[in-house]
């Protein structure tokens, strides 16, 4: 992978952030792939651009009507040159997101036509409460620092 890459994969979750934005359902389901899988974190689970691309817009106007999505990625692992995983922290929120508490790890590919999309992507709300005890009651489980 190249610097070239991780730029074009950046770009590739801020126009999907972006789409979002804008309530663009159309714009949102093109970043991902013919045969992508999204899994909410409500645990809905969608198959193609084209799929989740319509059913955003169905959120667009109505439940999510106005949000903004906010996004901060994480990390971006690269796996050969033509895969990677990216992890983000976000929110969705009318008006500025008072935290992030949502965590996203997504599957990005390089396709025939030389362009990044999303192949996978699975929302998790973060429990930090329960993260907490968890660590407090087994300080073993807390995960390395990044």
């Amino acid at each position: 992978m190249t610097a070239t890459d991780t730029t074009a994969i950046r770009a590739l979750i801020e126009r999907s952030r972006d789409a979002w934005n804008r309530g663009d359902g159309a714009a949102y389901g093109a970043c991902f792939t013919a045969d992508a899988t999204d899994v909410t974190y409500l645990g809905s689970v969608y198959h193609g651009g084209s799929e989740i691309g319509s059913a955003h817009q169905a959120l667009f106007d109505s439940f999510l009507k106005g949000t903004r999505l906010t996004v901060d990625i994480v990390e971006i692992r690269h796996y050969g040159s033509d895969t990677a995983v990216v992890v983000t922290r976000g929110e969705s929120a009318k008006g500025q997101a008072k935290k992030l508490g949502k965590l996203a790890t997504y599957t990005v590919v390089r396709e025939s036509d030389g362009r990044w999309r999303i192949a996978a992507v699975q929302k998790t709300q973060r429990k930090t409460l329960m993260e907490a005890l968890t660590f407090r009651l087994q300080p073993a489980a807390r995960p390395a620092a990044r």
